[in-house]
Parts: C-alpha cells; structure tokens; sequence
C-alpha cells in the first residue's frame, strides 16, 4: 500500500515548495541542505513513476494472457504472476 507522502502529486508538490523556499535563501548551508533533500524527492518520485509504469505493464499483460487464454473465472493470480515474470524479465534486459 503507498504511503500518503509517497503520491507522486505530493512529492511533486514537495519539490516546488522546496525549490521556492531554496530561492530566497541566502544561507549556503541550509541552501545545501535543501538541495540535498530535492534531489532525494526527485529520486523518489522517478522510483514511484518507475513503479506506475511496471505496475501498469503488469495490469495489461495480464489481460492479454488472461484474453488469450479464454477469460477464465478464478486464475487471476496466475495471469499476474505470468505478466509479472514477463514484465520483470524484459525490463531487467534494458
């Protein structure tokens, strides 16, 4: 389950207010300081976009397989184990 502060929307909106307040500081080391806790939020919200992204690879793949197969009642966790196993193996070879 995510965790409210891991919402892309609220990092994003994390980042600006970081950003505005880094502007108008003139202090380096707090300025430091806030760079460094930006550019954690931007990796953070590239993991959670990253994680969307394959969550949602996942989700269609399984459909597809799910389809192929005939659309049949009670499998769905084997169709997303299936598409997980695919989806991570191909992303692995990037």
């Amino acid at each position: 389950m995510d965790r409210p502060d891991d919402d892309p929307r609220e990092l994003e909106r994390r980042i600006q207010q970081a950003s505005r307040i880094a502007s108008n500081i003139s202090d380096e080391t707090t300025v430091g300081r806030l760079t460094a806790w930006i550019n954690e939020l931007k990796q953070k919200l590239g993991h959670r976009r990253e994680a969307r992204r394959t969550t949602d690879a996942i989700r269609a793949r399984a459909r597809e397989l799910w389809e192929q197969d005939g659309r049949p009642a009670g499998c769905d966790l084997e169709f997303w184990l299936a598409a997980e196993s695919q989806i991570l193996e191909r992303n692995s070879k990037t």
